[in-house]
């Protein structure tokens, strides 16, 4: 099936110019959205409770409102909250006052798709992904360029939903690279699968162990570091800017004969199978159920687990090798 990506001419910005909107939440995305949307000529107010982030919000010029208030006030109303929190603060501050021809925009389709979110039906529900954190999302906009994003339509009641998400999508900058559409569940199980397998937890585990298999053999852990976790960064990018072919046509043969030989190796048939165990996990809902209780719990478990690398041998290593390059520390 060929994909539909939109781009500049496919949108009209001016569709908000008029409209009210509210970013809710100024975290990584929150803070971008607003700043891309403002920088592009639209009025935003922003919904956030007492902290940093509302304290950020305040530097950077926004005029700052409870939650509840900003969303009653918006037109399209974009939430940018943490996904384990934003069930919780949508049913207490937003969920009484929505209206009839609202738009609810989501940045990440996990709420929506897995229910613990349940907008009336009389408003529209849209969500424009970007396909980054939102400090590229910023970055790129300055320099006038765009970081591609996912667009879906969950509810059209308006018959202008798609319009809408649009003029949003344009507003931060992402038409300019290209707007693909998808569904919120496509973009939700598509997105925790890739987290889980390769960006984070395939990542972190595949570079531990490497790193302790050298160790373990009796090699300095600084040079396993080095190895074995800075030397990702070279790869990624080429990874990124050329795809497969173009990295193996910048590395060594030996380090692309290594890799067309031993890579099977260490992701085998076993690895597959779990990949599709973790793949079912995500789109039957079960861990998307297992976080929400985990977190509704206290985070015990979270926190355990996130603490648990914070004093080994690995991160050790990690600083001394990141002391060699002094610029990394505003990084």
């Amino acid at each position: 099936m060929a994909l539909t990506v939109y781009q500049e001419e496919d949108a009209d910005p001016g569709i908000l110019r008029d409209v009210r909107v509210a970013v809710i939440g100024y975290g990584n995305q929150g803070r971008a959205h607003a700043l891309n949307l403002r920088d592009s000529g639209i009025g935003v107010i922003i919904g956030q409770r007492p902290g940093k982030s509302a304290d950020r919000a305040l530097d950077d010029g926004f005029d700052l409102e409870p939650v509840g208030e900003a969303a009653a006030a918006a037109d399209l109303v974009i939430l940018t909250l943490p996904d384990e929190s934003a069930a919780g603060i949508y049913e207490q501050h937003i969920a009484s006052d929505l209206r009839e021809g609202q738009t609810l925009g989501f940045v990440h389709g996990f709420n929506i798709r897995f229910g613990f979110i349940k907008p009336p039906a009389d408003v529209d529900v849209v969500m424009i992904a970007p396909k980054g954190p939102g400090t590229l999302l910023r970055s790129l906009y300055v320099d006038g360029k765009g970081l591609p994003a996912l667009l879906a339509i969950h509810q059209d009641a308006s018959n202008r939903a798609k319009e809408t998400a649009l003029a949003w999508a344009s507003g931060i900058g992402s038409t300019r690279a290209g707007v693909v559409e998808t569904t919120f569940a496509c973009e939700t199980e598509t997105d925790l699968f890739g987290e889980q397998v390769v960006l984070c937890g395939g990542l972190t585990a595949l570079t531990k162990a490497a790193f302790e298999t050298l160790v373990e053999a009796g090699y300095e852990p600084e040079f396993a570091y080095l190895e074995c976790v800075h030397e990702l960064k070279q790869i990624v990018d080429l990874l990124y800017e050329r795809g497969l072919t173009g990295m193996r046509d910048a590395i060594s043969n030996t380090a692309e004969y290594g890799d067309l030989t031993r890579g099977p190796r260490v992701i085998t048939d076993a690895t597959r199978q779990e990949m599709k165990r973790i793949l079912e996990e995500v789109r039957s809902g079960a861990f998307a159920k297992e976080w929400i209780l985990e977190y509704r719990a206290g985070g015990v478990r979270f926190e355990k687990l996130h603490n648990a690398d914070v004093d080994t041998l690995f991160e050790r290593a990690g600083r001394s090798v990141r002391a060699l390059m002094p610029w990394l520390a505003s990084v």
